[in-house]
């Protein structure tokens, strides 16, 4: 190798001694005008080049011979490696800008497990079709609306506070025309009829009226002797067709906000009308191109106060951790939950608490008690991976379907039951 330098070195010397009435720097610079205007010359050219190339080598092997030489004393370079992503990553990072917190209680949570495919559900009813199916690429039973210009009302009053979270997936499907969007409309709305089925376009007296596209989000407000409706409109992160879409709904009184893939859609603080106090649920297909899947529809309380109930009281039951059915991995909508109580721990960085999951009876016992353990364990490791809580605060335990709030019997039972509990040690 090193005899071979010596030679092209030798080579370069005798190249410049025979040519030394040259101006190489004068002629590289004049020939490269010269390349811009034409192409003549090329033999002078190419002997330049030749000449460039072999200077460029030779101070290219001085250098790497340097780096080799003063490798035992420099510093080493930093190589960054681009983040390895593995099939057991939580999608939860993009969550970040969340505000929004699961309550501590369900008021009312179906996700049709009762009802067998092809049939209407119990709960619901409506002026037009529609039924249970299963989805090829998503877990769990769908209600698929099928009929478009009718209405699907749950058969239930709800007993609903000022402030209360309504949560659920959507699968929409598209138009039957290119010009046209998919989408489909939910309404909260008070009524004291008797009858549950109401197909006006604005049922009873007052309520407020949502709609969801492809394109974006409205809500329209109504009340019976008003002037008019009040309106709001968002096109931020619209629902994507044929892909399940989590939706929520936080209602504090007057004030509504949609969160949706990570996303708050809208906040509008005053777009209900006063006094409103909704108590029935309603979806509708009006003038709609696409028809819908719905599936794990809840509604719980508005956010706990985290830091009394963890802080003082000495115990927080939480149903705003979600995993899918049957798996240890934390769903995405979970994040507003989890940062809520990383920010209470480390406000009160003396505290450790014991983290205990719980599940529902599907399934066997041992299973079920596996599971509950690896759910609070993955609990634990995202508070620690990132919110940087000291991992000796946490304790982790599981208690599978041993220690059941509700009866296992129904959709609302089951739910209940799936929690995740922070103990103050």
């Amino acid at each position: 190798m090193k005899k071979r330098l010596f030679l092209f070195i030798g080579l370069m010397c005798i190249f410049y001694f025979s040519y030394s009435q040259i101006d190489v720097k004068s002629k590289i610079k004049e020939k490269t005008n010269q390349r811009i205007e034409t192409k003549t010359d090329e033999g002078i050219d190419n002997g330049l080049n030749k000449v460039e190339e072999g200077i460029g080598n030779l101070f290219k092997k001085k250098e790497k011979k340097e780096k080799t030489e003063n490798a035992e004393t420099s510093e080493p370079l930093e190589e960054v490696a681009a983040p390895v992503k593995t099939d057991d990553t939580p999608k939860i990072k993009s969550y970040t800008k969340y505000d929004f917190v699961a309550g501590d209680k369900i008021l009312f949570y179906d996700d049709f497990s009762q009802d067998a495919v092809g049939d209407f559900p119990a709960l619901w009813t409506t002026d037009g079709s529609g039924e249970i199916r299963t989805v090829d690429q998503f877990p769990g039973n769908f209600l698929y609306m099928n009929t478009k210009d009718k209405v699907y009302n749950l058969m239930k009053n709800l007993d609903l506070p000022k402030n209360f979270i309504f949560e659920f997936d959507v699968i929409l499907t598209p138009g039957e025309e290119e010009s046209t969007r998919g989408d489909f409309y939910f309404t909260f709305y008070n009524s004291e009829k008797s009858e549950f089925l109401d197909n006006d376009l604005y049922p009873d007296t007052k309520g407020v009226h949502f709609t969801i596209s492809e394109s974006g989000w409205d809500v329209k407000s109504y009340k019976e002797g008003a002037s008019e409706t009040l309106e709001g409109s968002s096109t931020i992160s619209p629902v994507v067709i044929n892909q399940m879409c989590h939706v929520i709904l936080w209602v504090q009184g007057r004030r509504a906000r949609m969160y949706h893939d990570g996303k708050k859609v809208f906040d509008m603080p005053t777009i209900i009308y006063e006094g409103t106090n909704p108590n029935r649920l309603r979806f509708s297909l009006w003038s709609c191109s696409g028809l819908p899947f719905i599936s794990n529809l809840k509604i719980t309380t508005a956010a706990p106060d985290t830091r009394s109930k963890l802080i003082t009281e000495g115990k927080l039951v939480t149903y705003g951790i979600t995993f899918d059915s049957g798996k240890d991995q934390i769903k995405s909508e979970s994040y507003g939950t989890l940062a809520d109580i990383a920010k209470v721990l480390n406000e009160n960085p003396t505290v450790r608490v014991k983290i205990i999951g719980h599940t529902d009876s599907d399934g066997n016992a041992p299973s079920n008690l596996d599971l509950s353990k690896k759910r609070a364990i993955s609990v634990k490791n995202y508070l620690v991976a990132n919110f940087k809580i000291d991992s000796s605060r946490l304790e982790t335990d599981g208690k599978g379907q041993t220690q059941t709030v509700a009866p296992n019997t129904t959709s609302e039972g089951k739910a209940k039951n799936r929690r995740v509990e922070f103990l103050k040690l």
